[in-house]
């Protein structure tokens, strides 16, 4: 590939224990001027730019592959932003999922307030999300999509299908409070179907914390205290039903990148959720539009900075930030809906969490020490 004019524009971070040397003698025999940036242990390229396009050099070396950065890596400010530590990058990245999601679930919640049907919204929310996404996949390229886990993939969507039901239809019944709080319990699922289906070794301290995290969850409801509602029952369900969804993404992961499990599921999920949506299906006005187009956005939002944030960062560090999406919730409850949460829902979300977190985070080491699988991001609305 020839270079009319040779600029540079950033950096990449290489954690691949490249010497310099080494790094300098491959760009060279690549055509291209490196140039490295001392750091943490960390080597950097140049991007160079091709008319109007920005290409990045990748390593490993021997690869020596062209491709184009992600639209995401481009402004002032994200470039700013990557000559930061990663962990700061991370819970950056974390804090925009967490106010995505939460301002999702709001949306949700306003769209039941208009009679929206949840079957109608997931469609629409599926639908605008993948209008959003599909420039992303043109720009990666359509070949990346190939896979050879269709049969899993289908698996992934009827899961992922059945949580996004529940999910929405949950922040209709009950304040995006107390239903993000039960959401915290789809980690803990996640880990028992780990257990269950997968084999995986769980010892007494996970199962001690899992059993922990049940208990904020009656706090939450309390029953006999007071009357069990059908609204925390979905929310529930829903925590269920992204417990086993994430499962599955941790098999895919393995041969996938998050990209193409997003545009698959959404692709197979799409036709799932138009069926019912069918039946239930009444014309929303104007206002009602602008809400359901906005659902696309902010899940894309949601769902890529999460992804992003697991990327630069161990889990139990992201899952730390992750409960953030708590008071975020709450304050859109607050400002769009006059929601207060009481204090039981934040005493039962914060053992719900802290249980999360602990499992999360001795997933986290059984990965590092070869005995499980990476820790996949949890899913979401």
């Amino acid at each position: 590939m020839r270079f009319n004019h040779i600029e540079v524009v950033t950096v990449v971070s290489l954690n691949t224990g490249v010497s310099p040397c080494q790094a300098i003698l491959v760009a060279r025999q690549v055509g291209i001027r490196p140039c490295i940036i001392a750091g943490k242990s960390t080597y950097s390229f140049s991007l160079f730019r091709k008319s109007t396009a920005v290409y990045t050099c990748l390593l490993p070396l021997s690869d020596h592959v062209l491709t184009k950065p992600s639209p995401l890596q481009s402004g002032p400010f994200l470039r700013r932003l990557e000559g930061q530590d990663t962990a700061i990058q991370s819970a950056f990245w974390m804090l925009i999922s967490c106010v995505a999601l939460s301002l999702l679930a709001g949306m949700g919640r306003l769209l039941g307030q208009y009679e929206v049907n949840a079957l109608q919204t997931v469609f629409c929310r599926l639908f605008f999300a993948f209008l959003v996404m599909l420039p992303m996949v043109l720009h990666a390229g359509i070949g990346s999509l190939s896979t050879t886990q269709l049969k899993t993939y289908f698996l992934r969507s009827v899961s992922g299908i059945i949580a996004m039901w529940t999910w929405f239809y949950a922040v209709t019944l009950i304040p995006i409070g107390e239903q993000t709080a039960l959401s915290f319990l789809a980690p803990l699922f996640t880990t028992i179907g780990a257990a269950m289906v997968l084999g995986e070794t769980v010892r007494i301290r996970r199962w001690l914390a899992i059993a922990v995290g049940f208990v904020g969850a009656l706090i939450i409801i309390r029953p006999g205290i007071v009357e069990i509602t059908l609204g925390h029952m979905v929310a529930i369900f829903s925590a269920v039903a992204m417990g086993c969804s994430a499962l599955i993404i941790k098999h895919l992961t393995r041969r996938d990148n998050p990209l193409v499990i997003v545009f698959i599921s959404h692709l197979i999920m799409m036709p799932m959720a138009l069926m019912p949506a069918l039946f239930v299906w009444e014309w929303p006005d104007s206002t009602v539009w602008l809400i359901l187009i906005g659902t696309g956005p902010a899940a894309v939002i949601g769902h890529i900075t999460l992804v992003k944030a697991y990327k630069l960062a161990d889990a139990s560090f992201v899952a730390g930030i992750d409960y953030a999406r708590l008071p975020f919730a709450v304050l859109f409850g607050w400002l769009m809906f006059g929601e207060l949460s009481d204090l039981w829902t934040w005493v039962g979300a914060s053992i719900i969490f802290a249980s999360s977190f602990y499992v999360i985070r001795r997933e986290r080491r059984e990965a590092r020490a070869g005995n499980a699988g990476p820790v996949p991001p949890p899913e979401k609305g």
